[in-house]
């Protein structure tokens, strides 16, 4: 079989392709997710696929992120016929979470038609649009955790729950070629241990072949508990005492549920000052909804949690808001509040124009609780540059900023080996390195070597291997 790296290499962390060939030229795509964070760059990236869409036979789809599940749209407006096999709760994130992309991606080349038509240039379509990204949702069949499945008789894959986000997994893979039995494990998107919401990354059967992210390959987190004791503190700065908001851009699928679950577990201990509290993101309150439906991806902390507290993403004076109307009226709320918006990176949505309308006062609170990429606005606000550019226009950066790391989806460099400790290193025949930096995935070659791992790749863009 052949395998190659068409995404999250050539040090990327987003836009997750791996595309497997088989014997028979049957072809198997893990992951279909759009490059995100480089400005109109990623757009000419997204559309260069590297592959025929109407050949791809199946989709194995890790989780909902986009930067793993966002072109799926593109691909089936551009003649893909086959299935995305992911998990439940995958499916039901990817049918809001899809159609929102597509509304951002409409959104965007409307802007930028504008431009174009000042220089007399022909405008270009959005990549895939709403109505593109609904239909695709006809491709999807949901398989359950720990449930092998058989696409053709020689070729079997299975769900393990990855702990990153909710329905998130890792894939094992099963192939028999020349009378020969293999397997591969491709581990997604690793989450952390000892989390609020889900339970702990699982451990996977022993892999012939290992693809592994390495986000975090030269980083350790803090721990949750730290994490909380920050929140909490820098909430009573942020709100008591400089009597301003706290602007938390958070992605809307994961990291939202776990800030508002935290801000729930203070108010109950009597930590939390009497403020209101906003989740300004129609996606994010969308998401949340579908947390509540799937209280059986929920660790045993959070099960015990919902016996005394049946909904711990609602609480009083926490808001949900839809409506722009309802967003626009944030502008001139004058008290302290938190104002939870996406998106995390601070490159899109609600929270470009809170920070439009308040990054330069001095009581504003600014509270980043995950990765940004380094071209991004998020990146660019967090390492102290002085001015920023938002929808064109320049802002002096007065905020008061803040960071907690240890909210991040996505296993520290300890995390992974502890993960992958399950794996016997002898056995294993090759070890992809790829979603990460390439600082990050040279570090981390470095700490799976020093644990025995041999035949460590870290493979580039679009290079291709035969297992």
């Amino acid at each position: 079989m052949k395998l190659q790296f068409i995404g999250a290499s050539g040090g990327e962390v987003t836009g997750s392709k791996f595309l497997l060939t088989t014997k028979e030229n049957q072809k198997i795509l893990i992951d279909c997710g759009m490059y995100q964070g480089k400005g109109m760059e990623t757009d000419a990236m997204n559309r260069d696929l590297g592959f025929n869409p109407s050949e791809i036979d199946f989709i194995l789809l890790s989780h909902a992120h986009i930067d793993h599940s966002g072109l799926i749209p593109y691909l089936h407006k551009n003649g893909f016929k086959g299935k995305v096999f992911c998990t439940p709760a995958t499916r039901d994130l990817c049918a809001i979470m899809l159609p929102d992309s597509g509304k951002i991606q409409e959104s965007d080349t409307k802007q930028f038609n504008k431009k174009r038509a000042l220089q007399k240039l022909p405008p270009v379509e959005p990549i895939y649009t709403m109505q593109d990204a609904s239909l695709c949702m006809g491709h999807f069949i949901s398989i359950p955790y720990n449930l092998s499945f058989s696409l053709t008789p020689t070729f079997t894959f299975e769900f393990y729950d990855s702990g990153h986000i909710l329905g998130g997994a890792s894939i094992y893979i099963s192939f028999v070629e020349n009378n020969e039995k293999r397997t591969l494990l491709y581990t997604g998107d690793v989450g952390r241990y000892n989390k609020r919401i889900l339970p702990d990354p699982c451990h996977l059967p022993q892999a012939d072949y290992i693809m592994c992210e390495s986000t975090y390959g030269n980083r350790l987190h803090e721990s949750i508990e730290d994490a909380e004791q920050q929140l909490m503190l820098i909430v009573l700065d942020a709100c008591a005492k400089r009597r301003g908001k706290l602007i938390i851009p958070s992605f809307a699928i994961g990291r939202t549920q776990e800030i508002v679950y935290a801000l729930h577990r203070l108010k109950i201990a009597g930590n939390l000052p009497a403020i209101d509290i906003f989740v300004d993101s129609p996606l994010a309150v969308s998401a949340t909804s579908i947390f509540r439906l799937h209280a059986e991806n929920f660790n045993e902390e959070m099960q015990q949690f919902i016996i005394s507290n049946p909904d711990p993403f609602g609480f009083e004076n926490l808001h949900y808001v839809r409506t722009i109307e309802d967003s626009k009226k944030l502008n001139t709320y004058n008290s302290p509040c938190i104002i939870i918006s996406a998106s995390g990176m601070m490159e899109a949505g609600r929270v470009k124009h809170h920070l439009a309308n308040n990054i330069d006062n001095q009581r504003t609170t600014i509270l980043s609780v995950g990765y940004c990429a380094p071209s991004t606005l998020g990146a660019k606000i967090m390492r102290g540059d002085k001015t920023v550019s938002i929808f064109g226009v320049n802002y002096k950066v007065n905020a008061h900023l803040e960071n907690i790391q240890s909210y991040s989806g996505h296993a520290d460099y300890s995390e992974m080996l502890r993960y992958l400790s399950a794996q016997n290193p002898e056995t294993v025949k090759k070890f992809f390195i790829i979603h990460g930096e390439d600082d990050a995935r040279r570090a981390f070659a470095e700490k799976i070597a020093v644990k025995g791992f041999q035949n460590v790749v870290i493979p580039k863009f679009k290079e291709e291997f035969e297992t």
